[in-house]
């Protein structure tokens, strides 16, 4: 399709009332405190659309139904700058005609204009080995893969837990829907990294097999603890799993303004009210201290909130989009200790239209407002722990990125601003490559300091525990790479070592094997940054907002 061709079909459709919003605010989103800030929202709730803290590129995927790097090309800023978008249609709008819908919105409210195209771009090949482990199907058995995970495994007695192996049951499966298949088995496939898999092995018909996965690859285990899907597929299919660069379909940004247009006058009042802001009924009790440990947090599509074997200062963190490790002002310690268990409910609201499922590996958004549900936790811990709160600024730790003997490489302007680095999840599952210490690798490019210091802390998987400030005096903007060690590596370790002493000394045969050891040669962030680029991370204080606790009870009122 030539350039503008998709945009200005979008214009069309808009200026023939087809597919568009009937009005919308479209806005910059408020800079936030928070340091884990991603898109929210995405569906039509009671003819009320509605996305926050969204970048370009979100907006761009959602709109067309693909992954973020499926969307190509464009300006500098299209991976940092973020708006909310808040818009009327009809309450029986489908998921395609809510999408339709934000494609005209960008189209009249920033001028976008794209079209399709192929590139290469990283994907895993699905091939064919000399002798594949594969049985032809019965044909008796509903075509998928069904997952099940034997027992409840080995807990690691801390905070990080030891996941058992999971059962893999494939039938009457195509080896095109196989490889599709793959990026679907919960987090064993999430060392995919977000590529897709693409079938080259060649087999025609349909197949029954069966997998032993590993959910996490964990570090001090054995090897039939340690089934990462590479090495799955291979051993147990005589199939293979290659990263390789294939073509594939992309959206390509031609052109797009940076600000949108004006709103109309007086749009906010035109607008559909927000979902419901309180749980409709709540149990709140003390969680069972004779009970095994346990902890959750499960949001169900009906606006069931189960909170279980929770702290308050845990569900203050979940309300409030806090750090986990950053202290809280007026806290009793008791906050960290005392555990609670709360059902909730929010209101039955007009559903939302149903989710067309996945497009292009993107899971269709969630049909419940977590935003509503969040405002409805702060109610709910304001009125049963009479628990106040205000913002203030006081000085905090902060890491301030100093300039020692810079080994940066200035950037090319034409790139899109991006740091990215693969999910914590992809690290554990990833091939060990011969080495027990895995590490993670952080990728920046054209960005400046400051840009780094803000993001630096929900890009680094908690291996961060204090806000980042720019003290470089660097201008301009930069490509770099970063490797370390992540620390989560030596928590698993820990928590396994516990696991093994506390079987052993309960007498557990079957628990076996040495105590795990903290990983060797491991690197850390700090030690990474100061090696690699010549910065370093500086322990200071700084005056920023925090949330202050100015009241809170330590025993619920009653249900």
């Amino acid at each position: 399709m030539k350039p503008f061709l998709v945009g200005w079909l979008a214009l069309c459709g808009a200026a023939l009332g087809q597919s568009k919003f009937d009005v919308a605010d479209v806005h910059v989103s408020a800079k936030s405190t928070s340091p884990n800030i991603n898109m929210r929202g995405g569906l039509m709730r009671g003819g009320r659309y509605e996305i926050r803290n969204a970048t370009m590129v979100d907006l761009i995927r959602t709109a067309y139904g693909v992954v973020p790097d499926r969307v190509v090309g464009g300006p500098a800023w299209l991976e940092t700058d973020r708006f909310d978008v808040i818009a009327r249609g009809p309450a029986d709008t489908s998921q395609e005609s809510s999408k339709e819908m934000l494609q005209a919105l960008l189209a009249e409210r920033f001028s976008l204009v794209v079209h399709n195209n192929t590139r290469p771009l990283p994907a895993y090949a699905l091939t064919a080995g000399k002798k594949p482990q594969l049985k032809e199907a019965s044909g008796t058995s509903e075509p998928g893969c069904k997952t099940e995970t034997p027992g409840a495994g080995r807990s690691g007695g801390g905070p990080v837990p030891i996941p058992p192996v999971m059962n893999v049951a494939c039938r009457n499966m195509t080896m095109a829907a196989f490889a599709e298949a793959v990026r679907t088995l919960g987090a064993a496939s999430i060392s995919l990294n977000g590529n897709p898999v693409v079938d080259q092995t060649g087999l025609k018909g349909v197949w029954d097999f069966d997998l032993k996965v590993s959910p996490l690859r964990i570090m001090a285990g054995n090897d039939a603890e340690n089934i990462t899907i590479f090495d799955a597929v291979e051993k147990q299919l005589g199939l293979k799993l290659q990263l390789q660069k294939l073509p594939l379909p992309v959206i390509v940004v031609d052109r797009v303004n940076q600000h949108p247009t004006e709103n109309a006058p007086g749009v906010t009042k035109s607008l559909p009210a927000t979902g419901a802001t309180e749980f409709e009924v709540a149990d709140v009790k003390p969680s069972d201290p004779g009970a095994p440990y346990s902890l959750g947090f499960q949001i169900q599509p009906s606006g069931r909130v189960n909170l279980r074997g929770m702290t308050l200062k845990s569900m203050i963190v979940q309300a409030w989009s806090l750090n986990p490790q950053d202290p809280i002002p007026g806290a009793p310690k008791w906050l960290d200790t005392d555990r609670f268990d709360v059902i909730a409910k929010m209101p039955a609201t007009e559903p939302p239209a149903p989710p067309s499922g996945s497009t292009a590996g993107i899971p269709a958004p969630s049909p419940v407002d977590l935003d509503s549900i969040w405002m409805a936790l702060r109610g709910l811990l304001a009125d049963r722990f009479k628990l106040t709160t205000h913002y203030e600024d006081q000085p905090v730790p902060v890491y301030a990125i100093t300039a020692a003997k810079p080994k940066l490489t200035k950037a090319d302007p034409a790139n899109r601003t991006s740091c990215k680095t693969p999910g914590i999840i992809s690290i554990l599952t990833a091939p060990a490559n011969g080495s027990r210490v895995p590490t993670t690798t952080l990728t920046c490019q054209n960005i400046t300091m400051a840009q780094l210091a803000d993001r630096l802390r929900s890009v680094a998987n908690g291996d961060i525990d204090h806000p980042v400030v720019d003290a470089t005096g660097l201008e301009g903007a930069w490509d770099f790479v970063i490797t370390w060690s992540p620390k989560i590596v030596g928590q698993l370790n820990a928590a396994r070592a516990s696991a093994e002493n506390a079987a052993r000394e309960g007498g557990d045969a079957a628990a076996g094997g040495g105590v795990a050891s903290d990983p060797a040669g491991g690197i850390t962030i700090g030690e990474a940054m100061s090696k690699q680029l010549g910065l370093k991370l500086e322990l200071q204080k700084r005056s920023l907002p925090v949330l202050v606790i100015d009241h809170v009870e330590q025993k619920p009122t009653e249900n």
